[in-house]
């Protein structure tokens, strides 16, 4: 990742990078590259249908932010991540809204910036659409 100053844009790129990955291997090879770097990252994958399950998404998407040491285990750190999902999740409602939906969801940061990415399907039987969305905080958390 070279040696600059990071932006938003580029805690971005390795959130959405993450939530790409296809398997747990690839997962875990991504976030020990990403670590090297010095970002800290953390992924959860999910489904089920699109309304009931953002409740459960937005708490394991916190725990594991928190237990990755993302954020601290405050209220500071868990509404960054909070705000973030959700502004992920504004992203794909519309194409969501009444389906089921299957992914991962993918949390980065470095420095102040803390991005959430999720990356999944959302469909019926075998007409599946392909979803994505993205969400940004600053966060000033000594963790």
């Amino acid at each position: 990742m070279g040696t600059h100053e990071y932006s938003s844009s580029d805690v971005g790129r390795v959130a959405m990078k993450l939530a790409l990955t296809s398997s747990r291997a690839e997962e875990n090879t991504l976030r020990k590259e990403f670590s090297e770097a010095g970002f800290k990252t953390a992924a959860v994958d999910f489904g089920g249908v699109f309304i009931t399950i953002l409740p459960k998404l937005i708490e394991h998407t916190v725990v594991a932010a928190q237990r990755t040491g993302i954020v601290s285990d405050t209220h500071v750190g868990e509404g960054a991540v909070v705000g973030a999902v959700q502004s992920a999740v504004e992203a794909i409602k519309m194409k969501a809204l009444g389906q089921n939906i299957g992914g991962k969801i993918a949390i980065a940061r470095k420095g102040d910036h803390l991005v959430v990415a999720i990356y999944g399907t959302v469909g019926v039987l075998h007409f599946n659409e392909v979803v994505a969305g993205i969400g940004h905080r600053a966060v000033y958390d000594n963790i």
